[in-house]
């Protein structure tokens, strides 16, 4: 199969059209190598998702950390807290921590 026999074939001719040559350069050119691409477009968007994810997570955070403040505003709650937490006392009590076995960790032989 010569040149001129390759010349005639209809795919051919399409292929080396300019128009197809340019069009096909250009999107070559626009996936891959431009700062634009379409990698880089996969890649932020990939990054946004997981930003909006983590956005989510903080949001409801900070919706708990509100209520925790909010409770606290009660002078009943932030000694139950100073209690239960800190294990702090009034001047006249005493502590007794009770630890029970299967909560302590002991070394097994």
């Amino acid at each position: 199969m010569g040149l001129k026999e390759l010349k005639k074939k209809k795919w051919f001719k399409i292929m080396t059209n300019t128009y197809i040559l340019v069009l096909t350069i250009f999107v070559i050119w626009m996936a891959f190598f431009d700062t634009n691409s379409l990698m880089i477009h996969l890649e932020l968007e990939n990054e946004i998702d997981k930003l909006e994810k983590e956005k989510e997570f903080l949001e409801t955070e900070i919706e708990k950390d509100k209520e925790i403040l909010k409770k606290m505003s009660d002078d009943k709650e932030l000694e139950k807290l100073a209690r239960e937490k800190y294990f702090m006392k009034k001047d006249n009590e005493e502590i007794f921590l009770i630890e029970y076995e299967d909560s302590l960790k002991t070394k097994q032989k």
